[in-house]
């Protein structure tokens, strides 16, 4: 690169990150009102609204997901020489957990909170298109961008990326983005991976019948739940010795349903968990050996063991080019130091693979954490984020959309 080409690019990185830091008191503004008012998978209309009137007040054209759930927003609104656009993905759910912090934005929804960072996420994306459109209004920007962000509700259901394609969210788009945020990344680090970074993450339902009756004469009665509680031993103790040591996988329970007297054997009892996986042939074994398990269970207990998958979304894979891209882009804002590469994928699930199925994506880990002792985890009812975060991650995407539309680069890839 050129003296005057580094130079440039020197004065577009630097007026991207004013105007976030400008911008920074909305961003946060906007995060701490998603906490107080989160919304669970399937419900998030008043969310959708919300993201899709801030975002009209920052000058974008916005357009509702099915049901009134979701937000995209385009910009510009004119194609340019039909060049593919980059999508900004942020899912917008919250999880049934009650908040149990103690601070002036713990959730005011019994029952719900933002415990998996999407408040922080939506509002990292909306700062980094408004960072965005600002700077291309003032001719900051070294080349043209076209840019789209895609607020996807349901995350957490691994129904919401589907919803969302179904209704246009990756036409036209050539590549997409999205972060995440990582309480065990103190806030000014990054994580980042190539390929995979996820889990495969599929639902797991047994329903287990068996015949009532008197708890005190077991004799005369199937218990389901004995048979229940040998099931769930089984299961964790024989399916991680039934695949390869270096394959991980992941069998939770996370549910069991059945009863409704403490002096009472009841007629059923039913499962429900998630078997996660990093794909291909482990996936398939460990499902036969589950169901393998239930045969041999049902017919040693005299039971009726229904088992039942509902296959979840693929492993994220990020795409390698886009991975460095995100990489340079991290070292470039946060230096050296600042990025750290993820030695092993996580075994969460992430319906943002879905989209990586259409086009090439990278996913990277956003540092929240107010030290490098950490926080609490995700999906704890503690779970907070050090809000600071919000800022790094919208230039990080800031940062990371221009050099995607730069001109010198070939491997944009073609609209979808």
């Amino acid at each position: 690169m050129s003296e005057r080409s580094a130079a440039a690019a020197t004065h577009w990185q630097a007026r991207l990150d004013e105007g976030i830091e400008r911008r920074y008191d909305q961003l946060v503004a906007i995060r701490r009102h998603l906490h107080v008012y989160p919304e669970p998978s399937g419900c998030e209309q008043q969310t959708s609204a919300f993201l899709s009137g801030r975002l009209s007040e920052f000058g974008f054209p916005t357009r509702l997901g099915p049901d009134g759930r979701g937000v995209i927003a385009d910009w510009p609104i004119e194609e340019t020489d039909g060049a593919a656009c980059l999508a900004l993905r942020a899912d917008i759910d919250a999880l049934r957990i009650e908040d149990r912090k103690q601070v002036g934005y713990t959730s005011q929804v019994r029952g719900v909170m933002h415990a998996c960072g999407h408040d922080a996420h939506a509002a990292v994306v909306v700062g980094a298109l408004a960072a965005l459109r600002d700077a291309a209004g003032a001719g900051d920007l070294p080349w043209p961008v076209r840019l789209r962000g895609v607020f996807q509700p349901a995350e957490e259901t691994n129904v919401g990326a589907a919803e969302m394609i179904s209704v246009g969210a990756l036409a036209g788009v050539g590549a997409i983005l999205a972060v995440h945020v990582d309480p065990s990344l103190p806030c000014g680090q990054v994580g980042v991976r190539e390929g995979a970074l996820t889990a495969a993450c599929d639902s797991l339902n047994v329903r287990i019948q068996g015949r009532g009756g008197h708890a005190a004469r077991p004799h005369e009665s199937i218990d389901p739940i004995a048979a229940a509680a040998q099931l769930i031993s089984s299961i964790y103790l024989f399916v991680p010795r039934a695949v390869e040591s270096h394959d991980p996988v992941v069998v939770t329970i996370g549910q069991i349903t059945g009863g409704d007297n403490s002096n009472v054997i009841p007629e059923e009892v039913q499962l429900r968990g998630t078997v996660r996986t990093l794909g291909g042939a482990v996936r398939h074994r460990t499902k036969e050996h589950i169901r393998q398990l239930a045969r041999g269970l049902a017919e040693a207990s005299g039971t009726r063991i229904q088992v039942d998958f509902c296959d979840g979304p693929q492993s994220v894979h990020n795409d390698r080019r886009l991975t460095s891209l995100v990489r340079r882009t991290g070292r470039e804002l946060l230096g050296a130091d600042g990025v750290r590469e993820i030695a092993r994928p996580s075994m969460g699930g992430e319906d943002f693979a879905l989209y990586l199925e259409t086009v090439p994506g990278c996913m990277f880990r956003l540092g929240c954490a107010p030290s490098a002792d950490g926080g609490p985890p995700l999906h704890s009812p503690l779970f907070d984020v050090d809000e600071r975060a919000i800022a790094v991650g919208a230039k990080m995407l800031a940062r990371a959309a221009v050099a995607w539309f730069d001109p010198s680069r070939t491997e944009k890839g073609t609209p979808s």
